[in-house]
């Protein structure tokens, strides 16, 4: 097995043996407002739970030479999103929005999305998602890099969840139903394959 330090290859190169090795990753697409008004949509893969008391969810949002992306910065300044879950049905429209756009122009007009008013909070969800998550920042931490951060690291808290009524019965989520996509490493992506069950020791 080969060993490799972390800080004797390129930052490219760790950035692709990690998305290469963590996989599969859940996808969020996260809406955010700027102090203009404007509807700021984005996919990040650097996502997952944090906590269920209270439900919380993280986002690591990476830097480009330093400068915070539109998403950090519109979090920072509202302290409100939007998180959905990125699935078969809509991952060729939000993968649109991943276009570098200015900050004044909407990925979400681009990519022909839909937005939906949000019930707690200001910022407008996407309809396209059949699971979507209003969210206010519970903390923000600047990590990384070496002269400047590298990526701001987001805790979400949730207030409210939205789901469509045919994938959820009895407090459960219907994965097939859901039929959620993942982020593997270059241009790919994964759907649910094979589902099997391991009981967990007592």
């Amino acid at each position: 097995m080969r060993s490799i330090d972390p800080t004797s290859i390129s930052e490219r190169e760790n950035y692709k043996f990690l998305i290469g090795s963590i996989i599969p990753r859940p996808i969020a697409f996260v809406t955010t407002l700027s102090e203009e008004g404007v509807l700021n949509g984005a996919p990040f893969s650097y996502f997952n739970i944090v906590s269920s008391n209270p439900p919380m969810i993280s986002l690591s949002i990476q830097r480009t030479e330093g400068r915070q992306k539109d998403t950090a910065r519109n979090i920072a300044s509202l302290k409100e999103f939007v998180v959905h879950m990125v699935d078969e049905q809509n991952v060729e429209k939000i993968n649109k929005t991943a276009a570098s756009l200015p900050p004044n122009q909407s990925e979400i007009e681009l990519a022909g999305l839909t937005s939906i008013e949000s019930v707690k909070v200001s910022v407008p969800g996407v309809k396209e998602a059949k699971v979507r998550l209003e969210c206010v920042l519970e903390q923000s931490l600047e990590l990384g890099g070496v002269n400047s951060p590298g990526c701001d690291f987001i805790i979400g808290r949730v207030v409210q969840y939205h789901i469509e009524d045919d994938i959820y019965a009895k407090g459960r989520i219907d994965p097939r139903g859901l039929a959620a996509v993942s982020r593997l490493a270059g241009a790919n992506y994964a759907k649910i394959g094979d589902l099997f069950e391991i009981e967990r020791p007592k």
